[in-house]
């Protein structure tokens, strides 16, 4: 919007070029603190159109000894294997928690973002090409719960837990990602390697951060300029230990409408 000098009581100008400033508002036409974490606060609430939040976290599901993603299902598939789209279904190691409400959410075949809910020894009607998030809704689960898409591995529940722990995430359709923020840590003192990988739709991973720890310290880096992901982006964090070690990440993105 253009500047007004209220002493003058005219905008102001250069030879009938008008001085321009940025501003971000709430859906009302609020005008918002645009600097540091309160700039965050009503993205989160929803309040500022075209503006959304993904906050994800994940722990690999048994200790690493050597190269493996950040997720649950580690301990049957060291990387994500990011399989080929197609419709979920849900299984426990016992029929425990069978009938149970689970939510699966991820991305629809077209990419854009989906959430389905359905119960454990169930299926989905939908087809997605991306699951990065599972939740139990109706009760938590006592057994490990696992969630197949196109009868692949694509996330996994461990017993207790509730939802799943995934360092993996992809941005949707009609959306451009900004990452914020990244952590990792390990929960013994050997030497650990994170590396934060990305694939442009169509393209090959490409290693984006790489940061080394060790004495069970952790890696904590703010983003002063946030790192820009295009629409179907996929991001995952891997890990490499030195000797056995549970590991856990932790990234942050803001979304915005292209």
């Amino acid at each position: 919007m253009a500047q007004f000098n209220k002493d003058k009581n005219q905008l102001l100008s250069n030879n009938g070029t008008l001085y321009e400033v940025v501003m971000l508002g709430d859906k009302d036409g609020n005008i918002i603190n645009s600097f540091g974490s309160a700039s965050n606060i009503p993205i989160a609430a929803g309040d500022v159109d075209g503006y959304g939040h993904i906050n994800k976290f994940g722990f690999t599901g048994t200790d690493v000894n050597g190269t493996a993603t950040i997720w649950d299902g580690n301990g049957t598939t060291a990387l994500y294997p990011y399989p080929a789209a197609g419709t979920v279904s849900v299984s426990g190691a016992t029929s425990a928690d069978d009938g149970e409400t689970i939510e699966i959410q991820g991305l629809d075949a077209s990419y854009n973002p989906q959430t389905v809910t359905t119960t454990v020894g169930g299926t989905t009607t939908e087809t997605f090409s991306r699951v990065f998030r599972a939740r139990m809704v109706s009760a938590t689960n006592t057994v490990v719960i696992t969630i197949n898409q196109g009868g692949s591995l694509a996330a996994r529940i461990g017993a207790g837990n509730g939802q799943t722990l995934m360092a993996v995430y992809t941005v949707p359709a009609g959306k451009t990602g900004y990452l914020l923020k990244i952590q990792g840590s390990s929960d013994k003192s050997a030497a650990v390697k994170f590396k934060l990988f990305a694939r442009a739709f169509g393209e090959a991973f490409n290693l984006k951060g790489q940061w080394g720890i060790g004495g069970g310290n952790a890696v904590d880096y703010d983003y002063p300029v946030p790192l820009k992901f295009t629409e179907k982006t996929d991001i995952k964090v891997d890990v490499t230990t030195g000797s056995t070690s549970g590991c856990g990440a932790i990234f942050d993105l803001i979304l915005v409408d292209n």
